[in-house]
């Protein structure tokens, strides 16, 4: 079971492949990490140093993945935050030859481009890359609220807007819709929901909302789908289970007062 998962990597705290790597080893997947940024922490402190990785360095890095046969022996393939159209195209590139060398690779596309209340956080050029390149060459994406109705051009407030949202989403290829950190106009209040869009239903997962904000969230669900999906669970049941493990996160995190994620449930012995 091998995942190839792109996005970005920081040195201080869990977002992109700093949040999603590890989960996906503990549930016993061998991932293949390749960054797209190398930076301290996310935006959310008061500096950050690093920056996007170089696109001839990420299509280098991609390229290696390919000469060491990993396109064939990988179940699932991730892309999350790529940085700057450059980076953008050379991924969009990449996954067309996977996809081509190896039809039963399951795509599974996190277009990170924006949120609500902050708009989108993105370099110009890179919505265009998710909505032109790698939404329509997906087989499940994993858009926040806000990302689907940007990319669907249709507002998703409602159990009808979001079916009219997600089928929007399909009209570019087929594509199956997760829609994270939903609030529903029928949406039970203190709750946050994760929706299932495929085949004109939804199934809705509800979790407590709690009163804590930590980075990340969306790359962990991302990658604990992602994990049980190579695993060989149907969407549903992988959806669930990465949502009960999301959630369990949160609540660590909350008890221990951390402004980060809480990934590690207990130390480990030796250590």
């Amino acid at each position: 079971m091998l995942v190839i998962s792109i996005q970005s990597q920081v040195v201080h705290g869990h977002v992109g492949n700093s949040a999603a790597v590890y989960p996906m080893q503990a549930e016993g997947v061998t991932v293949a990490a390749v960054p797209t940024t190398l930076l301290s922490n996310h935006p959310r402190y008061p500096t950050v140093r690093g920056r996007v990785l170089d696109a001839e360095l990420v299509s280098d890095l991609l390229r290696g993945v390919e000469e060491r046969g990993l396109v064939e022996r990988a179940t699932v393939l991730i892309t999350g935050y790529l940085g700057s159209p450059a980076v953008g195209a050379v991924v969009a590139d990449f996954v067309a030859r996977a996809l081509r060398r190896n039809p039963k690779l399951l795509y599974l596309c996190d277009p990170v481009i924006g949120d609500d209340g902050v708009g989108i956080f993105v370099a110009d050029g890179l919505l265009e890359v998710f909505r032109d390149r790698l939404v329509p060459a997906a087989s499940l994406t994993t858009p926040n609220q806000f990302e689907l109705e940007l990319l669907s051009g249709t507002k998703a407030r409602d159990a009808s807007g979001l079916l009219a949202a997600s089928a929007g989403m399909a009209a570019y290829g087929r594509v199956g819709v997760i829609a994270t950190g939903c609030t529903l106009a029928d949406t039970a209040p203190g709750n946050v929901e994760t929706i299932l869009c495929a085949d004109g239903q939804l199934w809705r997962l509800a979790t407590p909302r709690l009163p804590i904000h930590p980075c990340g969230t969306g790359d962990l669900l991302t990658g604990l789908v992602a994990a049980h999906l190579a695993k060989g669970a149907p969407v549903e049941t992988a959806l669930r289970l990465a949502v009960d493990g999301v959630f369990a996160v949160l609540v660590r995190t909350q008890e221990l007062g951390s402004e980060e994620m809480c990934l590690i449930s207990k130390p480990i012995a030796g250590l």
